[in-house]
């Protein structure tokens, strides 16, 4: 596998996720697309403070931290696409998606 660093990602939202960023306020909007836009577009796949590879799971692969909002996507290495799959908040131990509880 070779790696280029200088190479940006396409990044890539499915309908749900869109309908998940919506359900925020404006301001948390911005704030969560700024997080995406600057966290995702490089090596997307390297676990940082801000990004976790997750266990086998219904939703997702890796989760990106941005405050108390939570985007959850997978990385396809070989065509350089990351698909941010869902998005949601946590409170405490809890993880809400549009307002509903949701467990991984």
């Amino acid at each position: 596998m070779t790696r280029f660093a200088d190479r940006m990602y396409t990044i890539t939202f499915t309908a749900s996720a869109r309908e998940d960023i919506r359900w925020f306020r404006k301001y948390d909007q911005q704030r969560i697309v700024a997080a995406i836009e600057s966290q995702l577009g490089q090596e997307p796949d390297r676990p940082t403070q801000q990004r976790k590879y997750l266990r086998p799971n219904q939703l997702a692969r890796w989760e990106l931290r941005a405050g108390p909002y939570r985007i959850f996507y997978d990385v396809i290495i070989d065509d350089m696409v990351v698909s941010i799959l869902a998005v949601g908040y946590k409170d405490g131990n809890t993880l809400y998606v549009r307002g509903k509880e949701y467990t991984l």
